[in-house]
């Protein structure tokens, strides 16, 4: 499935979160939102990339910015990652894949000359009336968060 289109509506969904709320993109309306995929719970480079924006909360808040990250893993391992590195923002559970898909996010991947069906890490800025903004699809997991907040500074403040 191909990318969603900038400047059209995000892509609307519903999923649990780390403590196995309900969570809908919706919800955020009049925020900009950082919505991030990445591969696995509790993995090096994920835990990375979740430190660094829990690390820029601060910043991210002056900014209106809120963060969800999104990955297959069921409800409990979020909330076990969110309490192992005390993450401040939400997690969501995409166990089926279906809102990676409509992201465009689900497809085959290649690691160390195997080739599986995974979760590639890309994060959408969406503006506040819901309309996404930036893709990025190249993501280096220990400066995404100067990066994330680079790019909104320069275009959305």
């Amino acid at each position: 499935m191909a990318l969603p289109k900038i400047g059209n509506k995000a892509p609307a969904f519903t999923l649990q979160d780390q403590n196995g709320e309900k969570c809908s993109l919706k919800d955020y309306q009049g925020s900009i939102v950082v919505l991030y995929f990445y591969p696995k719970a509790m993995t090096p480079g994920c835990t990375v990339q979740a430190c660094g924006l829990r690390d820029s909360e601060k910043t991210l808040k002056k900014m209106g910015v809120k963060v969800l990250g999104v990955s297959i893993d069921a409800f409990p391992r979020l909330l076990k990652f969110a309490d192992r590195d005390k993450l401040n923002f939400t997690l969501l559970s995409d166990e089926d894949h279906a809102v990676a898909d409509k992201y465009g996010v689900w497809g085959l991947k290649k690691f160390m000359g195997r080739e599986y069906m995974g979760l590639k890490r890309t994060t959408f800025i969406i503006d506040k009336e819901g309309r996404l903004q930036y893709i990025m699809e190249k993501v280096n997991t220990k400066k995404h968060h100067d990066d994330v907040i680079n790019w909104i500074e320069e275009n959305l403040s």
